[in-house]
């Protein structure tokens, strides 16, 4: 009795836990960017006390948020060939990195408004920055293998800041360019930045 009672409790919390966080996610991606507490409460379907009680904290659920979507966003990922020639690598890379960026705009941008204020906010933008390097580092290994150890890093990181939400968020916020418009800037980015990498390291 006792253990099934406690299994009971186990599945409401979890249950509460992912209603609060679809709701978090749902509320953001229809342009709510700083829902309150009783906002995503409300939205899903529990009372503000329940959500406290699963959530200590805004840090908590953005912890919880921010895993949840990089889940989502890894399952929509494909892995481009290595073995692609290297314009073809580049168009695929860039064309994927549009489509997931567009994917996780509203959170991005809803992130950027208490990333100041908030060390777990940053710390998923953070993950997000890594996992596309880390792409980099795979796709591009035959032209990094050519550089230096630090000119391969300052490859890498320039790689990541062409094709992360900061370079992304300009492209179609500031300048205001279509999709397609914003993939050709990043493609000539990463283009360029491994053209000069290539040239440097056969000179």
């Amino acid at each position: 009795m006792g253990t099934n009672g406690s299994d009971g409790r186990t599945a409401r919390a979890e249950r509460t836990r992912r209603l609060v966080i679809e709701a978090h996610i749902r509320l953001i991606e229809s342009g709510e960017l700083k829902p309150t507490g009783g906002q995503i409460a409300e939205a899903a379907g529990v009372s503000l006390r329940a959500l406290w009680a699963n959530f200590t904290d805004l840090e908590t659920l953005f912890a919880a948020t921010g895993e949840e979507v990089l889940r989502r966003q890894d399952s929509q990922f494909v892995p481009v060939s290595p073995e692609l020639n290297l314009p073809d690598r580049i168009d695929a890379f860039c064309s994927q990195r549009a489509r997931l960026l567009e994917y996780v705009a509203p959170q991005a941008r809803a992130a950027g408004l208490r990333e100041a204020v908030s060390p777990q906010l940053r710390a998923n933008r953070l993950l997000h920055i890594n996992r596309v390097t880390d792409e980099i580092e795979v796709l591009f290994a035959r032209e990094l293998a050519m550089l230096t150890r630090h000119r391969r890093a300052q490859i890498v990181q320039a790689l990541g800041i062409a094709s992360t939400w900061a370079s992304w968020s300009v492209l179609r916020d500031e300048y205001e360019l279509t999709v397609d418009d914003a993939i050709a800037v990043m493609r000539q980015s990463v283009s360029a930045l491994l053209a000069a990498s290539v040239h440097l390291a056969l000179g």
